[in-house]
């Protein structure tokens, strides 16, 4: 086997990996697939006859991508940071997942709630806390990433992970016990009641709507969170359990069309957090992926 032949299968071996790595960076499906081929590209560019550890190598290259991408986003999604919902992966919840790439990226999921807060970090700290919390890549191997010296580089990383734990709630892993909050959610919602409504939120609730308009918005509070207890009715009975993130959500669809994505972060028993999404251009792939899959 030729040299190029050889690098192209190392680099197979190690695409999911590095889309992991990229999505966890970017938090987009489709921005994750193209670092991933930006960074084939820079590989085969590149003279590898020094370097004795291809899939540490491939990384750094990887998280390079997407720091510059980070970078490039436009100013609309700066814009939007407190509503915008990373692109969640959608499972059926009570299927065996039969694709190798998506059983992998659902066995080490990351929930849509602490994506949310990667979302609002700069990007140097993002990739120093991603590359290091995530995918233990020492500090050394990153200082030349953000153009920083190991010791900045961890205090990058340090910062992060204060944000991160100040604002991403740690959910509750057990799934069943994960599945038994969002049905008496959806139970309450069903039927209207409100007081069964925020005896399932979290008093500090955080619920965040992206609609990908105007429409969307940032709601705190179990009492003003359940107040919306009018969209969750109408949605309630169009809505089946699914696994985002590998957590348990729920998808709406009505005669076909989908209509809401909404994850749950679940805490101590209750629901500390909710994104719900609502884009129809976000949402249609979901429900195809869902029907083929």
């Amino acid at each position: 086997m030729d040299e190029k032949n050889l690098l192209a299968e190392r680099f197979e071996e190690n695409r999911t990996h590095l889309r992991a790595v990229a999505y966890r960076m970017l938090g987009s499906v489709a921005e994750a697939e193209d670092a991933v081929q930006e960074s084939w590209f820079r590989a085969d560019r590149s003279d590898l006859s020094e370097v004795r550890n291809l899939s540490g190598w491939l990384t750094t290259v990887v998280g390079r991508v997407c720091l510059d991408m980070l970078r490039t986003r436009k100013a609309r999604r700066e814009d939007l940071l407190d509503t915008h919902i990373p692109d969640p992966l959608v499972t059926r919840i009570d299927s065996p997942v039969t694709d190798p790439e998506q059983e992998v990226l659902q066995a080490d999921a990351v929930g849509l709630a602490l994506l949310v807060v990667l979302e609002t970090l700069p990007p140097a700290e993002r990739l120093a806390f991603v590359l290091h919390d995530m995918f233990a890549v020492p500090f050394d191997d990153i200082a030349p990433i953000v153009d920083r010296t190991p010791t900045t580089t961890r205090q990058l990383a340090s910062r992060a992970r204060r944000k991160v734990e100040g604002s991403a709630p740690s959910p509750d892993p057990d799934q069943a016990r994960q599945r038994e909050v969002v049905e008496a959610f959806l139970a309450a919602a069903r039927e209207g009641d409100f007081e069964a409504l925020v005896s399932v939120l979290d008093p500090d609730i955080v619920f965040r709507l992206d609609a990908g308009s105007d429409l969307s918005r940032l709601v705190r509070g179990a009492t003003t969170v359940a107040s919306g207890a009018i969209t969750f009715s109408r949605n309630a009975p169009h809505s089946r359990l699914v696994l985002i993130n590998g957590e348990v959500g729920l998808f709406a669809t009505m005669e076909g069309n989908p209509i809401s994505l909404m994850a749950f972060t679940v805490k101590d028993g209750k629901v500390a957090e909710i994104n719900l999404l609502t884009d129809p251009s976000r949402l249609t792939p979901i429900a195809d992926a869902l029907t083929t899959g």
